[in-house]
């Protein structure tokens, strides 16, 4: 897209933390947009205001005449910044997840619906390559009927992470991407969860559950593994898909259709194993493809978004998840 004629997006960015940092760069790399004003009380650890001033704060942040604002402080801030910038008319993504609590994310989102402004919320996992042509296959029809989505998200615990547990800092990931390749909404989850680390938060959980279409889901999520991983598998009739978003990677695991003369195998009637394809894929930093994504639908060219009230469910199946563990029981939503 090439810069219109109403000059570029001013943007500004609150929260120059570990994500903020990423946003600053991906922000002054992106056609059509200007980052014109960034904010943290906490100042600039990582060095990336460059000439721009560090505000103190949200209002600061309004007051410098900014269009659009990236928000990436800590979860807990959410609400109150979101709510003042919606206040000042000022289109906005905030990073996963929308707010600290399910009521507080529906203040959040009914606060821009009403003002008439572009909310978004930073589920940048939807933006990986290898998910994205996930979805597209999917909605396609190449996998025939999807029975099962699973997810597996686990790596070593991030520095970074201080008000918030495995929960809803990772497999909230992993519930967005579930709904958006499923096109389906949950129905009910039910989960485990354990403390390792000593803190107060959770450190690992396996979640279950249902979406409104039938496909029967799970996640496997924790950071005290020494392996990285960040998989997708989706089975169906026709097959498996397996999307790996660490290396934006995405294969094909056909159904086989060779008979089997084996006859200890043969008599098995299961699916046999197929063909195996893995697609050449253009892989863009899915940080980028989401900033544009945001430039569209405030510039009104689209709205390929995570919407502020996708977030508010997302958030509501992560609470379900969490008290799901905390009860023992199956939560409906």
């Amino acid at each position: 897209m090439t810069t219109t004629a109403r000059g570029p997006v001013r943007v500004g960015l609150i929260g120059l933390g570990s994500m903020g940092r990423h946003h600053a760069r991906v922000i002054r790399q992106t056609e059509g947009v200007e980052l014109v004003a960034v904010a943290d009380p906490a100042g600039d650890v990582h060095g990336v205001a460059g000439s721009l001033e560090v505000l103190p704060d949200v209002e600061a942040l309004v007051a410098a005449g900014i269009e659009a604002a990236m928000v990436a402080v800590p979860t807990v801030y959410h609400e109150q910044v979101g709510l003042a910038l919606a206040a000042a008319g000022v289109h906005t993504m905030i990073e996963k997840p929308i707010a600290h609590t399910v009521e507080a994310g529906r203040r959040v989102a009914q606060a821009f619906s009403e003002a008439g402004l572009v909310g978004a919320v930073g589920y940048v996992e939807r933006c990986n390559p290898a998910i994205m042509e996930l979805r597209r296959r999917l909605a396609a029809g190449e996998l025939g009927q999807v029975y099962q989505i699973q997810t597996r998200r686990q790596g070593p615990f991030p520095a970074r992470i201080s008000d918030v547990g495995v929960v809803k800092d990772l497999a909230t990931h992993d519930v967005d991407l579930t709904a958006f390749i499923a096109g389906s909404t949950y129905r009910q989850v039910s989960a485990q969860v354990t403390h390792r680390s000593g803190r107060e938060h959770e450190d690992m959980v396996v979640a279950t559950g249902v979406l409104e279409s039938g496909v029967i889901v799970n996640h496997v999520v924790n950071w005290l593994s020494p392996m990285k991983e960040r998989t997708t598998v989706v089975t169906g009739e026709r097959g498996a898909f397996v999307a790996d978003t660490m290396s934006g990677d995405l294969i094909f695991y056909a159904n086989g259709t060779v008979p089997t003369t084996w006859d200890r195998v043969a008599h098995f009637r299961g699916v046999t194993e197929g063909d195996v394809v893995r697609y050449a894929l253009p892989k863009r930093e899915p940080l980028a493809v989401e900033q544009e994504n945001f430039r569209d639908a405030v510039l009104g060219n689209g709205a390929d978004i995570v919407t502020m009230d996708q977030g508010v469910h997302t958030l509501t199946v992560i609470e379900a998840i969490l008290q799901a563990a905390r009860e023992g029981t199956t939560v409906g939503l």
